[in-house]
C-alpha cells in the first residue's frame, strides 16, 4: 500500500485534474492524517495507520508560509490557477479555518488576483456557522456527497463521529447554489455506486441542492483498499449526461 502524506502547511503546486495548476494548503499535521471520514479510497491511507504526532499548523504559520510561496511564484512562476485547501484530511477541522480563509483571500488578492480559492471538504463541518460563512467567501466551495445511501456512506466514507445525512443535505442547500458537489464513483468488492439504484436518488438530492456545478471523478492513485477499481469512462459519461440533462453543469475526471 503506497499512500501519500502531504507537507504542511504548503505543498505543490501540483496539476489537478479538475482545477489546473493548484497550490496546496494543508491545515493538518505534516506527519499524519486528521479526518472526520475514514474513506476506504483515501489516498492518504486509513486514519489508524496515519496517526499524527505533530500539531496542526497555526494561523500565523500558514500565513507566513503561504506568502513566502506566493512571492516565489510571482518571481519565478508558475502562476497558480487556484489555491486549494486539501492535504492530510479535513481542512475545516482546523480551529483557525475561518481566519485562515481571511488571510488567504487577502494574499491572493495581492499576489495573484486572478487565482481562485478552493476548499475540498467532506462537508461534515458545514453546520458550524463560522465554517459556513467562510465557505461562502471562497470561489469554489467543493463538498463531498458520494451517495445518499447511509449504508454505502458507513461502508465507504466511514464517518468517525455522528453523521446526519439529512442535516448535511440541508446544510448544502443553505449555500443557495454557492456550492460544487464532488462525488467519487468506483466499484470493488461489495462496492459500486455507479448503478441506477445509487445514481437516481443521488441525482434527485443533487437537483434539490441546486449546486453551481457537479464534479464526478474516480480513483486516480493507489488506495488503502486494494479491491477498489476505477469507474469506466462510459459509466462516468453516462452519469455526467444525466446531471447535465437536469440543467446542472458537470465535469467528469477519469
Amino acid at each position: 500500500m503506497s499512500t501519500i502524506i502531504y507537507p504542511s502547511p504548503i505543498f505543490g503546486p501540483v496539476h489537478s485534474r479538475r482545477l489546473g495548476v493548484s497550490l496546496g494548503i494543508n491545515l493538518l499535521p505534516a506527519d499524519g492524517k486528521v479526518c472526520t471520514f475514514d474513506c476506504i479510497y483515501c489516498e492518504c491511507g486509513f486514519n489508524a495507520d496515519r496517526r499524527p504526532t505533530l500539531p496542526m499548523p497555526t494561523r500565523e504559520e500558514v500565513c507566513k508560509a503561504l506568502e513566502a510561496r506566493l512571492k516565489d511564484m510571482q518571481k519565478n512562476g508558475p502562476a497558480p490557477d487556484v489555491l486549494t485547501f486539501a492535504g492530510n484530511g479535513e481542512p475545516t477541522v482546523n480551529p483557525h479555518f475561518p481566519e485562515i480563509i481571511d488571510d488567504t483571500l487577502r494574499l491572493r488578492d495581492h499576489y495573484f488576483p486572478n487565482a481562485k480559492v478552493s476548499v475540498l471538504s467532506n462537508a461534515t463541518q458545514i453546520l458550524r456557522p463560522a465554517v459556513h460563512k467562510a465557505l461562502m467567501r471562497v470561489d469554489n466551495n467543493i463538498l463531498k456527497l458520494d451517495t445518499v445511501s447511509t449504508i454505502y456512506i458507513n461502508k465507504v466514507d466511514r464517518p468517525t463521529g455522528h453523521y446526519d445525512l439529512e442535516a448535511i443535505v440541508e446544510g448544502m442547500k443553505a449555500f443557495h447554489g454557492h456550492v460544487i458537489i464532488q462525488t467519487m464513483f468506483m466499484t470493488g468488492d461489495g462496492v459500486d455506486n455507479t448503478a441506477d439504484e445509487y445514481v437516481a436518488p443521488w441525482l434527485d438530492v443533487v437537483k434539490a441542492i441546486a449546486p453551481s456545478q457537479v464534479m464526478i471523478y474516480t480513483i486516480d492513485r493507489e488506495t488503502p483498499d486494494a479491491s477498489l477499481r476505477k469507474a469506466t469512462h462510459e459509466q462516468l459519461d453516462a452519469i455526467r449526461d444525466r446531471v447535465e440533462a437536469a440543467g446542472i453543469p458537470c465535469q467528469a475526471s477519469y
